[in-house]
């Protein structure tokens, strides 16, 4: 989603050819997979992070484009909503301390976007979802003002006719209708991206579906939207239900475009980029001018812009991401982690998470005896119930507490990322933010639960706790260490 777009309006005649093109970068890639040496090299990680944009009352800010303006800095741009910014970090060897670094550079961006928010009357603030959000903050002069944006609305429209509808019930119940995307941009993420050899890439992409349920589980930061106490993670649901375009002529297909998938990958990458080419319906044909078939048979690196730019318009929560730039590689990027609570939470989560899939991809085969079903209930059920979830794990007869399969994990995560070359001491240090968490039982989301019982029902307590999350945030004290609510 971040190549440009030159215009929101397209013919069918457009869209054909956007197709046809599709099936030629599928054959590309194909045979640049099958290349020797393509893609290898040592394991490197980068991130993305998502913010919210706030005024002094807490509420949605919508001036992306004016605080991008005064931050001044290109790894700084636009998301979908005028009250978002991203970030984008340095790619970085996984080897050493990358997570350290990672830490600081996301700090280090997030103090210079709110130095430009605060030129423009707001500040900015790491969370998954913003508890002040209304319904009135998503018509659809919410979108940015970028032309990739309102194509994506109307390419969306284009593909359901129906309004997007949101049921999510979890402690409360949520039901709503919008006749636009902007729902997306209720959410924010922590996404991080690892560079993976094209031989190793079903096994990578398999332990990354495997291990995202445990370590969503305990790393959960939007328990609510429009006011309602909903899942640990509800993002998740939220997010699903507002890119959905499956509608009434589409009952066959199984997945909706934002989706956790329906299978152990079997053949590599290019299993998942057909998937998605084959089940979802393209939304912005922008051509390129290159012939990604005569580049590859003339021994050049494609750069295959219409699959990577229809492969950004299908949100899978670990998705496939092929990058031409240094001789290409191909990514696992993980996206189901939500923004904050602090720089150094979301570097542990990162640290769980890739210690697990790690280890899990280097360990003997466990998919055919492990049903994909079991790790799609254990990400559901983690994104709705967090560390009270009861998750299910390869070698164990019984699903066990999220909890207590949290700390017999966290062994696993150090092993594998000893085995890839993390510093040790970082390694401990981050996944011992873990098992505190675990033992005291306080995520984000549980955090700001606590915070809003200890308000009651006065007026302005969701934006009185957001100013003191905000606050605790920036002190780059991990979660579980903040003040309980009798020191509110």
């Amino acid at each position: 989603m971040g190549q440009q777009v030159a215009k929101e309006r397209f013919s069918e005649a457009e869209y054909g050819r956007f197709g046809e093109r599709l099936k030629d970068s599928l054959l590309s890639l194909r045979e640049l997979l099958g290349r020797p040496g393509f893609g290898a090299g040592p394991a490197t990680i980068g991130a993305e992070l998502e913010l919210f944009l706030i005024d002094a009352d807490g509420r949605p800010l919508r001036r992306n484009k004016e605080v991008r303006a005064a931050a001044g800095d290109d790894r700084v741009v636009l998301e979908l909503g005028s009250f978002n910014l991203e970030v984008n970090l340095t790619p970085l060897p996984l080897a050493g301390r990358p997570f350290t670094a990672l830490a600081a550079e996301a700090r280090d961006l997030m103090l210079v976007v709110d130095k430009a928010a605060r030129s423009q009357g707001g500040r900015v603030v790491p969370i998954g979802i913003l508890p002040t959000l209304t319904v009135f903050d998503f018509t659809r002069d919410a979108l940015s003002d970028e032309t990739r944006y309102r194509a994506l609305s109307r390419g969306m429209r284009r593909v359901r006719a129906e309004p997007f509808r949101v049921q999510i019930h979890g402690v409360e119940r949520l039901e709503l209708e919008v006749e636009d995307v902007i729902l997306e941009s209720a959410n924010t993420s922590w996404q991080v991206h690892l560079r993976t050899p094209p031989a190793d890439f079903a096994r990578v992409y398999n332990a990354a579906q495997l291990a995202i349920g445990p370590v969503l589980a305990v790393s959960g930061n939007s328990p609510s939207f429009l006011g309602r106490d909903l899942w640990e993670e509800t993002r998740i649901a939220l997010f699903e239900a507002s890119a959905d375009d499956r509608d009434m002529e589409r009952p066959w297909r199984v997945d909706g475009r934002v989706c956790f998938g329906s299978g152990w990958v079997e053949n590599g990458a290019e299993e998942l980029f057909e998937l998605s080419v084959r089940e979802y319906e393209p939304v912005m044909p922008v051509m390129d001018d290159e012939d990604p078939l005569a580049a590859v048979r003339a021994g050049g690196v494609p750069r295959l812009a219409e699959l990577r730019l229809h492969q950004g318009t299908v949100w899978q929560w670990n998705r496939p991401v092929y990058d031409p730039a240094g001789g290409g590689h191909l990514r696992v990027e993980l996206r189901a982690l939500p923004a904050g609570p602090t720089c150094v939470d979301m570097a542990a989560n990162a640290a769980f998470l890739l210690g697990l899939v790690a280890a899990t991809a280097a360990g003997p085969e466990w998919t055919e005896g492990f049903p994909f079903a079991d790790a799609y209930r254990n990400f559901y059920r983690a994104a709705r119930n967090g560390l009270d979830a009861t998750l299910a794990w390869p070698g164990r007869a019984e699903p066990a507490p999220a909890a207590e399969l949290i700390l017999e994990l966290l062994p696993v995560a150090e092993e594998g990322l000893a085995a890839a070359g993390v510093d040790g001491p970082e390694a401990s240090r981050l996944l011992s933010i873990i098992r505190e968490r675990v033992l005291l039982r306080r995520t984000g989301a549980v955090w700001q639960r606590e915070a809003l019982a200890a308000l009651g029902e006065e007026p302005g307590a969701r934006a009185a706790m957001l100013a003191r999350y905000r606050d605790l945030a920036f002190t780059d004290q991990p979660v579980h260490t903040w003040p309980g609510p009798l020191r509110f």
